[in-house]
């Protein structure tokens, strides 16, 4: 049987998620496969590069957790099409996932997943959920 956790647990576990990235972690928009897990190397070409707030996440509720305020790049440095993201703490990957357009079910979602040089990058939806429910 899997474990089943109360949502008091899910949200600590969720707060402990950001707490261990650190204050204003580094989020990268990458092109390319996921790579197999955090430990892995970096794959893909950076697209966007976003130094996140210091509260990057808002409180845990119900399990989950959302971005807190605007996650924006203005300078994108190459084009190409986002397919996953990475974030980190210095040279740490602490939490990896999918990228989607809006409404493409990804694990973040962006205004525009096809990235042109110059091209302002928005985060428009991303939702730390905790297992066990």
């Amino acid at each position: 049987m899997a474990f089943q956790f109360s949502v008091a647990a899910r949200n600590a576990a969720l707060d402990a998620i950001e707490a261990a990235s650190g204050l204003a972690p580094i989020l990268t928009i990458r092109t390319g496969a996921v790579p197999a897990d955090c430990a892995a190397a970096d794959s893909g070409t950076v697209l966007a590069t976003l130094t996140l707030p210091s509260d990057w996440l808002g409180p845990a509720s119900g399990g989950a957790k959302t971005l807190l305020g605007t996650w924006q790049d203005a300078a994108v440095g190459a084009p190409g099409i986002a397919a996953h993201f990475r974030i980190k703490q210095g040279a740490v990957c602490h939490l990896q996932g999918t990228v989607t357009a809006t409404g493409g079910g990804g694990d973040m979602t962006l205004d525009n997943v096809s990235i042109a040089t110059g091209q302002q990058v928005t985060i428009t939806a991303f939702t730390l959920t905790a297992g066990g429910a």
